[in-house]
């Protein structure tokens, strides 16, 4: 079934069903950027950059706003998402680079 777009969902029923298939998608997305997280701990592994870099940070918050700003999506809302997203992506990188320089060799979460 082809996806409606919101002036043409009917009743409720449509539109839940269209908010559920994009919650599907988010999930998907999310997985594959996790994907690119997980690596980059490993490659930060053989660097002296740790979890936290704060210019790569505004640089992908900045992205954001202004894509925000062009989908006619509040920038504030984008940006309060992501950097929650961000925050968690960062403490797991973190969580990951200790128990490796501790010489645990686990991946943890």
């Amino acid at each position: 079934m082809d996806p409606k777009r919101p002036w043409e969902c009917a009743d409720m029923s449509q539109v839940r069903d269209e908010i559920d298939r994009i919650d599907r998608e988010l999930v998907d997305l999310i997985a594959e950027r996790f994907g690119y997280v997980d690596r980059a701990w490993q490659l930060k592994l053989k660097s002296a950059e740790g979890a936290v870099v704060p210019w790569r940070i505004q640089q992908v918050i900045d992205k954001v706003r202004v894509q925000a700003t062009e989908k006619g999506v509040s920038p504030d809302l984008c940006e309060a998402l992501w950097r929650q997203m961000i925050g968690w992506f960062i403490q797991y990188e973190e969580e990951n680079l200790r128990k490796q320089s501790e010489g645990n060799g686990g991946k943890g979460a």
